[in-house]
């Protein structure tokens, strides 16, 4: 093995994330490269309460810092005690005395800036903002990519060295307790066939958009089964639909369920994500809209059929793995019709089995 210099094993590197599931993982590819370049050095991250399960088994970090946003403090936290605790945690970092800090976001960045100088880092790689002057103390600044996936554009920080290849996958691991819990309860069915495809079916969508119909749903479910003797996990984030800060599709998966009887549907409602990555690391094929499940599906290695309403699918689609996406003109996946999904899952299939 090559040796490590003194150097390489003081250094110490931190990642700021603090957007939203799917930007998160995909930063998770430009993180792992920095493990490979940097094998012996220490390498946080910053993210948020919110983002930051999908990190929880990452084998690339030594430490994930996060802060809880106002909007997501728990039940009987106080908004000065969320700030309180997020000044001990900058303080905590403070001491860790970073080399490098890469700034993963390509949106504004003065605020993240502000937080790298006040860290005291040796240097700052960011990108140029798209108008005006960058921030001080910007000490590499890269040329952000106008097109191509998320994960392309934060791989472009790496355009500081020389002959940096393709991105990798996307990382994402269950936890072992997790991953268990899910194939108990399909071996625990009478129905569970292991011979059979097992698909996931996300049925929650934070934009309007994205959501696609109880009915096609349940009609989807009825095709894949009759024609594929498919299977199913049925994912949604519990709640009641009317709540303004979590909202939640109960209501909506009871409908489903109902209208599904007689089909092999387990019920799989996810309050925490170390939840929803355990019941997806299960199954084979992801189907569901465009959002932060969508990736976790992608990250986990499953095909996947997405539907796409009004957002970018070419800054979006499922990176490194099998998949079909499905977008009308209207931009609303409400238009997308059951056929055009059975037709969707046959060619993804005959793709992933030539």
């Amino acid at each position: 093995m090559p040796s490590i210099s003194p150097q390489e094993q003081q250094t110490a590197i931190l990642i700021i994330r603090r957007d939203n599931i799917g930007d998160l993982l995909c930063t998770t590819p430009l993180i792992s490269e920095l493990r490979k370049r940097h094998p012996a050095a220490r390498i946080d991250a910053l993210v948020n309460s919110y983002n930051a399960p999908v990190l929880d088994q990452n084998p690339d970090l030594n430490h994930v810092y996060f802060y809880t946003k106002a909007k997501h403090r728990a039940a009987g936290e106080t908004v000065p005690g969320v700030y309180w605790r997020r000044l001990m945690l900058m303080l905590s970092m403070r001491q860790a005395k970073y080399d490098q800090v890469y700034l993963a976001s390509d949106g504004n960045i003065e605020r993240q800036m502000k937080l790298a100088r006040w860290l005291g880092a040796a240097s700052v790689i960011g990108f140029k903002p798209a108008s005006g002057e960058p921030p001080a103390g910007l000490s590499v600044q890269i040329a952000r990519k106008e097109s191509g996936h998320e994960v392309e554009r934060c791989w472009a920080l790496l355009a500081e060295f020389a002959g940096a290849e393709t991105p990798g996958p996307m990382t994402l691991r269950p936890s072992v307790g997790q991953a268990q819990a899910i194939r108990q309860r399909l071996a625990a069915l009478p129905w569970y066939n292991p011979e059979k495809p097992l698909l996931a079916i996300h049925i929650s969508a934070r934009k309007i958009p994205q959501r696609w119909p109880v009915a096609s749903f349940v009609a989807l479910m009825q095709g894949l089964h009759e024609r594929f003797e498919a299977q199913f996990v049925l994912f949604w984030s519990p709640g009641d639909e009317e709540n303004p800060l979590h909202p939640g599709d109960d209501r909506k998966a009871a409908a489903i369920l109902e209208a599904a009887a007689g089909l092999p549907v387990l019920p799989y409602p996810t309050a925490q994500l170390a939840e929803l990555t355990g019941g997806l690391s299960a199954c084979q094929t992801m189907i569901c809209s465009d959002g932060g499940a969508m990736h976790m599906g992608a990250a986990l290695g499953l095909s996947i059929i997405s539907f796409f309403g009004n957002s970018d699918a070419g800054r979006w689609f499922p990176w490194g793995v099998p998949h079909e996406l499905l977008q009308k003109p209207s931009r609303d996946v409400t238009d997308i019709s059951v056929d055009e999904a059975l037709a969707a899952y046959e060619g993804l299939q005959a793709r992933i089995n030539r």
